[in-house]
């Protein structure tokens, strides 16, 4: 006997615009997303706060997109970066993910970030910011 994991509880009406609904009547469609229960959110959005490098960060980007479809990219912004908002967090277009998570994960990243700038010195190097010193 097989188990269907559980799946995210829908939004009120009218306060996302997910389209977690057609997701589900779609017959081909990646359901992976719907596993993020707002329980296993709270978790993922904990972790990202409390990360202690950058691989750690690399890591938990890979296990996003493997288990739940979520392509994360992190990179220095276009203009200076002089402070955590300077660093372009973008998350692709995913049916199924809610508006609030969409924006509670690049502002856990943040904190996560300012709790340890060293990490985000680690970022700005893997990018070659600091090529030219």
């Amino acid at each position: 006997m097989t188990t269907n994991p559980p799946i995210r509880q829908p939004c009120p009406p009218g306060a996302c615009d997910c389209g977690r609904e057609q997701l589900l009547e779609s017959a081909d469609s990646d359901l992976r997303i719907l596993r993020l229960t707002r329980q296993e959110e709270k978790r993922l959005l904990d972790r990202l706060e409390n990360l202690q490098s950058l691989s750690e960060l690399e890591k938990l980007q890979q296990r996003m997109y493997e288990q739940l479809g979520i392509r994360l990219a992190i990179a220095p912004g276009f203009n200076e970066v002089r402070s955590m908002r300077g660093i372009r967090i973008e998350i692709a277009e995913l049916p199924g993910l809610c508006r609030k998570t969409r924006q509670a994960l690049p502002t856990s990243i943040r904190r996560g970030l300012e709790k340890h700038p060293e990490i985000a010195y680690d970022l700005l190097n893997a990018h070659d910011l600091f090529r030219d010193i």
